[in-house]
């Protein structure tokens, strides 16, 4: 089984559960949080103009958060329970300005998302949706070809368009402790390089590139053969990754 599938297959079984978990909410506020210390637009309020794509949404957590502060936001994701639970939250809110696909995007002129951001407010004429802001949220440690999706949100993107990204970083072997070995399978990554992703960033045509550690989780985790025992919770920085599309 590839690890996209495995990816799929775990995360549609932990969709019901998802938003349950007080650290998955806690590290998606905090990602939330640094959104909009690094976008001006949240600064400058102007977010209510943002059109906005979530790669990897799942259940919605960050999308739920952001969309009453921005135009509107298409989530996109792969697993297909995810996107079950997106669209379940959606019945309870009487003029979405969201909605969500169940969707491996590659090209910015994807069908399904091309139809998807055609419905939401702030839709331009003809077929080339595009979106002023490109986020994600412990997504890319599960994607294996990292430089072909920034140029696929560098695509997404209109002029002037930025990406804002965060997931856990790479700061050595103990980063393999965020995951507990039964869920390892599938993950591509275990974190994110700094350097590694500031490269990526700028070969896809981003400017104004900063990869920067924008807060903290901690959480429990797994004694490890080898590796210290840690006492209590275990401290994991995150970055936020920044580019703009000039």
């Amino acid at each position: 089984m590839s690890n996209q599938a495995l990816n799929n297959s775990r995360f549609t079984q932990e969709a019901a559960a998802w938003d349950s978990n007080t650290k998955h909410v806690e590290s998606t506020r905090k990602a939330l949080e640094a959104v909009q210390r690094y976008v001006p637009a949240f600064k400058d309020g102007g977010s209510k103009n943002l059109r906005v794509l979530e790669i990897g949404c799942g259940t919605g957590l960050l999308s739920f958060m952001l969309a009453p502060s921005v135009q509107s936001l298409v989530g996109v994701d792969t697993a297909e329970g995810m996107i079950s639970a997106f669209r379940t939250k959606l019945e309870d809110l009487k003029e979405p300005n969201l909605c969500a696909i169940n969707h491996l995007l590659t090209s910015a002129d994807s069908p399904e998302l091309q139809d998807a951001a055609a419905k939401l407010p702030g839709a331009e004429g003809g077929n080339a949706q595009r979106f002023d802001l490109v986020v994600s949220h412990l997504t890319l440690h599960h994607i294996d070809d990292l430089a072909a999706v920034f140029k696929t949100m560098y695509e997404c993107l209109k002029p002037g368009g930025a990406v804002a990204l965060t997931d856990y970083e790479d700061f050595g072997r103990e980063a393999i402790r965020f995951h507990p070995e039964k869920k390892r399978p599938g993950v591509e990554h275990h974190g994110i390089k700094r350097k590694v992703a500031e490269d990526l960033l700028t070969k896809a045509g981003f400017k104004e590139v900063r990869v920067e550690e924008a807060y903290v989780l901690k959480k429990k985790v797994d004694d490890e053969e080898g590796m210290e025992k840690v006492v209590g919770e275990m401290a994991f920085p995150f970055l936020l990754l920044y580019g703009v599309k000039r």
